[in-house]
């Protein structure tokens, strides 16, 4: 007897799942639609309501930890995301302040404004605040910031939170510790530290014994977690830090492939053994020096040569140039001061140190001979190469024992300080663009005390940032470049024109005399909210039901399909108002449930149309293809209109109306894809079961017996 084929056993929900992965017909495609809209079904359902998953995930991992086998298992809560609901639902606080803007010229007065708000907006984003609502307009000669905050009741707090003016400083980088270590703590310390040492030293001693398994020694000693599950095996590694100190000992100490270095080698963080392995060439590294011509326009030059006077200098300084006078010549002519001094001393350089042109000449010069002139993005350079040698890469075994240093017990330090200079001193921060470049720039001028002020900090602070801070957070971080003394400082970057113009709002915001004065607070209450909102939810709820109840009744089969796809379409609209996120308050409630009457029109759009073609004699599968068909374009042209009336609103109204047009627009496109797709895929299905294809289950009203031709 010939054995059943596995495919043959599976039942039908298997073969749904099987045809869904693998069609081959057109009721192959229809299943795979079907568990896709069944997978967005749970998907979405429980991403809205996830406490029957998380119930169910807590009591198998209970069950799993009783089996040693499954103990290692664990199913995880899923994603909980919350919603977010605006103030008249969830209550909060309304503030309403008076700007002063008697001291702002009417041209600037709009973006001193906008800089007020952008500067309120992020104190309130910083203090947790989701969504909050910040507006400006004027009333009389009056201008006023509105300021909603959902979710906040203690009204002292958001007035303390909001201030009065927008903080502007700027700081320098720190270099003074946070304090003194104690008596006690450098008693602690040397004491944990001579223990770390007297193990360092005893793990030498029985790594260099006769026969010393080192890989069990480091498994036993060393507190590198990682190296030591390896033996304290590292690979192979390069010279720097502590292995350069390694490879150090290594040449002088004369120790062969396979011994233990025999002194314990001291680094920031601790005590090591090391046992060196063996070694290979890894690359070449050059001792160079180099003369530097720069030009006005490229990258860190001062000078106000032109491209063509620097070639001709750099030009005739090539042809007296020799290995002899080569460092005279770079302290006299070179514009790299930083090693001209040392005759244009480089040291020692391996690949990938050096920009590409100058590394690809370096290292293809002879030793001893002089370049021609290479050209870069800093200017023309020669190059006297003094010196060649390969580089070696040692693979090492490492036993660790830890050390503590001060800053295991003193907290690190703030990384900036501040100076006197703030936003008081700032007269005016402007838009402005790099001559040669046209890059934008944000240029910022002083008034007489920030001058001398800003000279100063300056002038301690070439060749290190100088930040700049609006209401505690860095906007930028210029490096000074020369001490600047004329109260004119310009701030240079990667700026887009927006972030430029950005920058001079927020830095205005923080210098123009733009003070706030509060006129009138209110408190929204979480029990009026929760009334609104469970009123809301009620007549929702209600409507729903009445809607299903009649598309029940008079559609019948397709009316229950269109309960269904109403159901993955709320699920759906849900779920993607927490993972946008979207504010939800009564307007935007209220566009939700108008878009759920609209799906239910697409609805019945479409099965008036596919009535009509049963009522023609139409086969089932082909009068419901040919009903979405006619339908589509009613639906699409009446939902596109109602989309282009969302647009206008959301753009042209205010805040409680962009969330209702918000709400609608998102409706509307979920509507058209539930009803086009969900209803449509349902239909087809249960259309080719035999059941479901009486004429009594499609029609309204009295209808001939018998049945409906498959497609």
């Amino acid at each position: 007897m010939p054995s059943m084929h596995w495919k043959d056993r599976l039942s039908g929900v298997g073969k749904l799942i099987l045809s869904a992965f693998a069609p081959k017909s057109g009721r192959g495609k229809v299943r795979q639609a079907v568990v896709f809209v069944l997978a967005l079904l749970f998907v979405t359902a429980n991403l809205n309501y996830p406490k029957y998953w998380d119930a169910g995930a807590d009591r198998l991992n209970a069950a799993f930890d009783k089996v040693p086998a499954l103990a290692q298992v664990n199913i995880p809560h899923f994603w909980r995301v919350p919603f977010r609901l605006g103030l008249d639902l969830q209550g909060g606080t309304h503030l309403v302040y008076l700007a002063d803007t008697k001291g702002i010229d009417d041209g600037e007065r709009d973006e001193a404004l906008a800089g007020v708000r952008d500067v309120i907006e992020r104190r309130v984003n910083a203090f947790g605040v989701s969504e909050p609502l910040v507006q400006t307009n004027k009333a009389g000669e009056q201008w006023r910031v509105i300021v909603d905050l959902a979710g906040v009741r203690d009204i002292s707090e958001a007035i303390k939170l909001i201030g009065e003016t927008p903080i502007l400083e700027f700081k320098e980088i720190n270099n003074e510790p946070s304090r003194e270590m104690t008596a006690a703590e450098k008693k602690e310390m040397a004491a944990f530290n001579a223990k770390a040492l007297a193990r360092a030293k005893e793990a030498l001693r029985k790594a260099r014994a006769w026969g010393a398994d080192f890989a069990a020694l480091a498994k036993e000693y060393s507190e590198d977690q990682v190296a030591k599950e390896r033996g304290g095996d590292l690979g192979f590694v390069a010279p720097a830090g502590a292995y350069e100190i390694v490879a150090d000992k290594i040449g002088y100490l004369k120790v062969k492939p396979g011994a233990v270095i025999p002194e314990i080698v001291t680094s920031f963080d601790g005590q090591h053994v090391f046992k060196y392995e063996e070694s290979r060439e890894a690359g070449t590294e050059v001792n160079a020096s180099h003369l530097l011509i720069c030009y006005e326009g490229v990258q860190g030059c001062e000078q106000t040569r032109t491209k063509e006077e620097a070639r001709n200098l750099i030009d005739e300084i090539k042809a007296k140039a020799t290995a002899s006078n080569f460092g005279t010549l770079a302290k006299e002519n070179s514009d790299d001061k930083s090693n001209s001094e040392k005759g244009g001393d480089l040291g020692w350089f391996k690949k990938g140190a050096m920009v590409a042109p100058f590394e690809t000449a370096a290292f293809a010069l002879q030793k001893g001979a002089v370049s021609d002139v290479i050209e870069t993005d800093f200017g023309f350079h020669l190059i006297y190469k003094l010196n060649e040698r390969p580089v070696y890469e040692y693979r090492l075994r490492d036993i660790l024992l830890k050390t503590k240093s001060a800053n295991d017990y003193i907290p690190p330090a703030e990384p900036w300080k501040n100076t006197a200079l703030s936003g008081k001193h700032v007269k005016r921060a402007t838009l402005q663009f790099q001559p040669q470049t046209g890059e934008p720039q944000v240029g910022l001028d002083f008034n007489d005390d920030g001058k001398k002020l800003f000279a100063e900090i300056t002038e301690r602070n070439v060749g290190k940032p100088v930040a700049i801070f609006l209401d505690g957070q860095a906007l930028s971080e210029p490096v000074v470049q020369e001490a600047i003394r004329d109260g004119a400082a310009v701030i240079s970057g990667s700026f887009t024109i927006a972030d430029a113009k950005l920058l001079v709002r927020r830095l205005n915001a923080g210098a123009l005399p733009v003070p706030i004065q509060l006129e009138s607070q209110q408190s929204v209450g979480a029990s009026l909210g929760q009334d609104s909102l469970d009123a809301s939810l009620k007549a929702g709820l209600i409507g729903f039901a009445a809607v299903a109840l009649f598309m029940l009744l008079y559609y019948r089969l397709p009316g229950l399909i269109a309960i269904l796809a109403l159901l993955l379409y709320s699920s759906i609209n849900l779920a993607l108002y927490k993972t946008i996120p979207v504010t939800l308050t009564l307007s935007g409630i209220a566009g939700f449930i108008l878009s759920v009457g609209m799906a239910v029109d697409a609805n019945i759009l479409i099965f008036e149309r596919t009535k009509e073609e049963l009522l023609r004699g139409r086969p089932l599968g082909s009068a419901i293809d040919e009903g979405f068909r006619r339908a589509w374009l009613s639906i699409r042209d009446s939902n596109f209109t109602t989309l282009i009336s969302c647009a206008i609103l959301f753009y042209t109204s205010t805040s409680l109306i962009k969330g209702f047009a918000f709400t609608l627009a998102l409706g509307v496109l979920m509507s058209m894809f539930s009803a086009i797709t969900v209803s449509r895929t349902l239909l087809r299905l249960v259309g080719g079961w035999r059941y479901c294809q009486n004429p009594a289950l499609y029609l309204a009203g009295w209808t001939r017996s018998g049945k409906i031709d498959k497609a």
